[in-house]
């Protein structure tokens, strides 16, 4: 990282920048033996709080239990870019033609609603997360960038995205909100806040275990069982759970699971944030509203204006480890640190002296064919959510409470939305899943050297990146 300026205190991993400003939480204790209740969650971020969030208020007399190998937020949830976003993981298309395109423009419409409804619960539950709502920019810096944003833009009218939803906007607003040098176009949706990932991670944990949830930390689930005698059940080392169903919310972490390992692949993304910049640099820079800011990149970047003032910006890096392996340790490698400091200055060259604090890492769920899912098996008493494929903080919440009106068998208009029940195949067995995955991210990265260079559309190596993806 020889050129980079770093703070003397610069870290590389130790979870995320997120619990360095709060503090690691104090560890819950461990599953004491063999229980049973009626739900069981396996895996103690966003998805598996929400889930019994939205459970215990809706029946305060279910028994819920969740289980944690590490401490509750310890993987993506503590580690994401902070968009509370509306955007949903996968092909539309893919969507509309399970259930027709109206169900897919229906999961648009509730994943508005469900950034609404995160920001009402961390109020009601007196979370102090940093949220900010002043929405999201997407930014366009090559030809060929800018043709895909305005192309994008005018799909999503045919997708539930009214004007006041998602717009191209002129230069005068471009310049007045955030000053992103090189943009040739930008876009902006009002349906995103900023927050603070380990704020909200911890806030929810507390909020759960207020209502009378059992959440057992440093407990490694190993297997889960279908029903057998009754019960479904989830392995420990220090006791079974048994309960009506056990629920898999493990996302980026899944193939830890016997007979998982191929169901989706933890895909690393890497992030680094700055100290916090003088009131000077601002001025340059703009960013008054706090939006959260992408780009067009097929190897995109996302980032923040953190509350404190700092910029937090994130991309894959190396985006998969041999054999689905993932890093507890949350360093990332220096390279990915210069190529994010290289990213951070091309975007905001005002910023090019300020120091780097803080790099870490983490892993994000996969399927197949990159969309999410929730399914929940009454027969067998399993269920799962995930697959969010980076666009987890806000679906979490939409996936809790369809996994809540799931398991209680209600009917409703969360249950008929297309991404329920959604099975997909595995990925392949290893070498083939490494080599893909290898050359996936060898043809994004290709295809933006050159867009960049000299590229007016989009590059032939991204579609044959798409085309090998399945995306």
């Amino acid at each position: 990282m020889t050129g980079i300026p770093l703070t003397d205190d610069f870290a590389n991993g130790g979870v995320s920048f997120w619990y360095r400003q709060i503090g690691l939480p104090a560890r819950r204790p461990s599953l004491p033996g063999s229980r049973e209740y009626d739900v069981a969650i396996v895996g103690g971020g966003y998805t598996g709080l929400w889930t019994a969030y939205y459970l215990k208020k809706a029946q305060p007399d279910l028994r819920i239990a969740i289980l944690e190998k590490e401490f509750a937020g310890f993987g993506a949830s503590g580690r994401n870019g902070g968009w509370l976003s509306a955007e949903f993981a996968g092909s539309r298309e893919r969507h509309a033609k399970a259930r027709g395109r109206q169900a897919m423009i229906d999961l648009q419409q509730a994943m508005f609603r469900a950034v609404d409804e995160v920001i009402d619960v961390t109020r009601a539950e007196g979370i102090d997360a940093d949220v900010h709502k002043g929405g999201l920019v997407h930014v366009a810096t090559n030809p060929a960038q800018r043709r895909r944003l305005r192309e994008e833009v005018a799909d999503l009218r045919s997708w539930g995205y009214g004007e006041a939803d998602m717009r191209l906007m002129d230069r005068d607003e471009q310049r007045e909100r955030l000053q992103v040098a090189g943009t040739l176009e930008a876009a902006y949706s009002p349906h995103c806040a900023r927050v603070q990932p380990a704020k909200l991670a911890v806030g929810l944990a507390s909020a759960v275990a207020a209502l009378g949830v059992d959440i057992f930390e440093g407990t490694t689930v190993t297997e889960i069982r279908p029903r057998e005698g009754g019960k479904a059940s989830a392995h420990t080392p220090l006791g079974v759970v048994s309960a009506e169903y056990v629920i898999r919310a493990t996302e980026g972490f899944t193939a830890s699971l016997a007979g998982q390992h191929r169901q989706w692949l933890p895909m690393n993304s890497s992030m680094i944030v700055t100290e916090p910049l003088p009131a000077e640099v601002w001025k340059h820079i703009g960013w008054a509203g706090h939006e959260l800011l992408g780009d067009q990149a097929h190897a995109y970047v996302y980032a923040q204006r953190t509350a404190d003032d700092r910029i937090a910006i994130g991309g894959r890096g190396v985006p998969y480890r041999f054999g689905s392996r993932t890093d507890r340790r949350g360093a990332t490698q220096e390279r990915t640190v210069a190529l994010l400091w290289r990213m951070l200055v091309k975007l905001f060259p005002a910023a090019a002296d300020a120091r780097v604090q803080h790099s870490w890492c983490g892993v994000l769920g996969v399927p197949r064919d990159w969309c999410s899912t929730v399914h929940l098996d009454h027969a067998t008493g399993l269920g799962w959510a995930g697959g969010y494929v980076g666009s987890g903080v806000t679906t979490t919440n939409l996936a809790g409470r369809t996994l809540r009106d799931l398991v209680l068998r209600q009917d409703t208009e969360l249950t008929a939305l297309p991404w329920v029940g959604r099975q997909v195949r595995q990925w392949e067995p290893e070498p083939l899943r490494w080599a893909g995955v290898q050359l996936i991210y060898t043809l994004f990265r290709a295809a933006d050297r050159h867009e960049n260079d000299r590229g007016t559309t989009t590059s032939l190596y991204a579609r044959l990146g798409d085309l090998v993806s399945g995306r």
